[in-house]
């Protein structure tokens, strides 16, 4: 039987020094089917070239561009959707790593009809590739609900099922990864981990993550905004995303 096809999100922006890793990772996995499109943001140093070098050793590789430089993933990313042929689609940024074994150890635990999405647990390491000895871990299963308390599913790590969810594409807002997480959950079915690291987070000078009060007030404005919680029910939630932002942060 034919092995269905995963369609992998690669943005890509000005990361010569790391896209080669990201790609080969993908290239590395045990599990075979797959498809990774690369979105060039129209990047200014080799990054693209490196890419197009590598999409001639393996026909999977598709390397897609942007008009004009959108500022952000969130296009790319959603060009890359638009164009991935695969039942299930996962993301990595360019300048992060997947395991080996991500894809084959993932997919197994969509048998179970309700699961809609898969992730796992990562590390981190630092720009010049010093891995962090700490595992970023998260909860075993989490519902809508659930997540509405803090985004628990790293974006790295995370696969979904378009034929139990539909293909959904990205908002062009802050945080637009947990935004979008929480849409493929809004109308039931769960999120599971598999309670393994299988990727790797690299720190970078720029990294959204360190910027502490940018991602609160992104988050804010996805509870009242775009969920449209209650002030009550945000402030509740709230509170538990701070807290778990602040354990993530000591990890």
């Amino acid at each position: 039987m034919q092995q269905p096809i995963v369609s992998i999100i690669m943005p890509l922006y000005n990361a010569e020094k790391f896209v080669e890793q990201a790609v080969r990772s993908v290239m590395s996995q045990t599990f075979q089917n797959w498809e990774l499109i690369v979105v060039n943001d129209c990047s200014t140093d080799t990054s693209a070239t490196i890419v197009d070098r590598l999409a001639k050793e393996d026909e999977r590789i598709k390397l897609l561009h942007t008009d004009k430089p959108s500022g952000s993933p969130t296009l790319p990313r959603n060009i890359a959707i638009e164009n991935a042929k695969g039942r299930y689609i996962a993301f990595l940024d360019s300048d992060d790593v997947w395991l080996p074994e991500k894809l084959e150890e993932q997919l197994p635990l969509f048998e179970d009809e309700e699961t809609k999405v898969v992730f796992s647990y990562y590390k981190k390491m630092e720009n010049d590739g010093t891995l962090r000895s700490n595992v970023i871990k998260s909860p075993k299963m989490i519902d809508y609900s659930r997540l509405l308390k803090g985004n628990v599913i790293g974006n790295l790590t995370g696969i979904y099922d378009t034929k139990k969810a539909g293909k959904h594409f990205l908002e062009p807002v802050g945080h637009e990864d947990y935004v979008y997480w929480l849409h493929i959950l809004r109308d039931g079915g769960y999120a599971v981990n598999t309670n393994k690291v299988h990727a790797v987070y690299r720190l970078t000078n720029n990294s959204v993550s360190r910027n502490k009060l940018k991602v609160c007030l992104w988050d804010w404005h996805i509870y009242r905004k775009i969920e449209k919680l209650s002030l009550p029910y945000s402030v509740y939630c709230f509170c538990f995303y701070a807290v778990k932002g602040l354990l993530k942060a000591r990890s």
